[in-house]
């Protein structure tokens, strides 16, 4: 990444360093809990046919921001960008806020499997939410602080190294598990397996759509470091790549087990199951193989989340969308506020694990909700613009194939609000209504009145949301 955006080209991140990015972003923590996750919910024949929507709505979402990149160069850090260019000052600070704060849970998500999969050889770390756990996770949080701190150039050359040291062992894993392929088996599993009928294929699919929207995450990295790009059509290229490369991967990683192993047993396992897969067909070796590829991976995800929301945060308060605090930057160029602010919400969350009973799946569900809104709007905004012509002066014939892609986003994203159901839904009010005091310290900051007329009734909803979760939590009607 460039320590100074403004030096030049040569300073810029290169076609491969954004596919470093995107593919760094996506290849976390969630790849490496799929066969489990999966085989919860559902067969090889779901699970085709959820991969089908999942990778087809999410290609349509990329397509989304590779047309905007295009059509709307002057927005950088497109997720929130894109929000407020469509729909005003406050969703498009909705839209930030949730994808920062969504970020940020997933960077917890990483730290409660990195404990989980160590707990596997010692079990004082448990499945990653105990007292030794979290502390061991703080040490790790501030460390990662301190290196960012040092300068972004230096953390997005290690995010390249990392990029391709971690997908070796997932390759390793899909050829093993090709070569332990049994048809007979994965036949008897294809349409769910014994003990698992009386469940809908919609249900089934629908139970899995939260997971792909985790393991999809990233898919925007390019569009976020928009202006650190050597040339603008990188961005859409580096996301297309990434999006494709890795959804090969997650679908062969889904699948494959159900040819090795029968569904119950793959569903009984704990995370991260990819590990127990294959110590199940090679032997121990086989976990402590996945095992060191998942800290790797892991690690180096977390890296390039942390980065993603230092920047995004610094971002948005360049262009006054947030306290100008947060565009301040060290002597290194990173933004060290916006820094500070995520590891201390990063440090909050990882502490509130100790109180959950499945903190990475209640962490997973937790980051998907929060980008949804964030990513529907984008799909919406990229809808209106081709509706509206906007931009399509230049290559007309553009218009009808992106307003297709546009609309297909759009339906693909509401969906998956639905999918996700109320009870995250309800949650995320907790955090969207308190987080509003950003926007009421930014807009008082730059003497701008609050709200318009409709945005009243948004923030309204938001405070709604946010008592009703609280009751259901008191209550134990809301359990986490």
């Amino acid at each position: 990444m460039a320590s100074n955006p403004g030096e030049g080209s040569a300073k810029k991140l290169t076609l491969f360093a954004l596919t470093a990015m995107v593919v760094g972003s996506m290849v976390g923590s969630g790849i490496f809990s799929l066969p489990s996750t999966f085989a919860n919910a559902t067969g090889p024949f779901g699970a085709i046919i959820a991969w089908i929507i999942a990778a087809s709505g999410m290609y349509t979402l990329a397509r989304v921001f590779q047309f905007l990149a295009e059509r709307k160069p002057a927005l950088d850090a497109g997720v929130y960008a894109y929000a407020k260019a469509g729909f005003g000052d406050y969703l498009g600070f909705l839209a930030v806020f949730g994808y920062w704060v969504g970020s940020c849970i997933g960077n917890v998500s990483y730290w409660v499997l990195i404990k989980a999969t160590l707990g596997a050889f010692f079990p004082v770390f448990g499945d990653g939410n105990t007292v030794t756990a979290i502390l061991v996770a703080s040490v790790g949080i501030w460390l990662f602080h301190v290196l960012i701190l040092r300068g972004t150039q230096q953390a997005a050359f290690i995010n390249q190294v990392v990029t391709i040291a971690k997908i070796l062992p997932i390759l390793a894993f899909i050829a093993i598990l090709f070569v332990a392929f049994k048809l007979d088996l994965f036949r008897n599993n294809f349409f769910g397996g014994s003990g698992y009928e009386g469940v809908s294929l919609f249900d089934q699919v629908r139970a899995t759509m939260l997971v792909t929207v985790f393991v999809f995450l990233g898919i925007e990295g390019a569009s976020v470091y928009s202006r650190f790009a050597q040339k603008r059509e990188h961005i859409g290229m580096a996301t297309i790549m990434g999006f494709i490369g890795v959804t090969c991967l997650m679908v062969l990683v889904t699948l494959l087990p159900f040819g090795a192993l029968e569904r119950a047993d793959i569903a009984g396992m704990r995370q991260p199951s990819m590990a127990a897969v294959l110590e199940s067909v090679v032997g121990h070796w086989g976990a402590v193989f996945i095992s060191v590829g998942l800290l790797v991976s892991v690690l180096g995800a977390y890296l390039a989340w942390s980065l993603i929301c230092a920047e995004v945060l610094s971002a948005a308060a360049r262009d006054a969308d947030l306290p100008k605090l947060f565009a301040k930057e060290n002597a290194n160029k990173v933004p060290a506020a916006a820094l500070w602010l995520s590891n201390i919400v990063v440090q909050l969350f990882v502490i509130s694990t100790y109180w959950s009973r499945d903190a990475f799946t209640l962490m997973l569900s937790m980051t998907s909700v929060m980008t949804l809104i964030p990513f529907f709007l984008v799909a919406l905004y990229g809808f209106l613009l081709v509706k509206r012509g906007e931009t399509y002066k230049l290559r007309p014939e553009e218009r009808q194939g992106d307003y297709i892609i546009a609309a297909l986003a759009v339906a693909y994203t509401a969906f998956l609000l639905y999918a996700a159901g109320w009870k995250f839904t309800v949650l995320s009010g907790l955090l969207y209504a308190p987080g509003t005091l950003l926007y009421i310290w930014t807009r008082r900051e730059q003497g701008k009145s609050l709200f318009k007329p409709f945005e009243w009734i948004i923030f309204g909803v938001a405070v709604a949301l946010a008592l009703i979760a609280l009751h259901g939590l008191m209550t134990g009607y809301i359990t986490i």
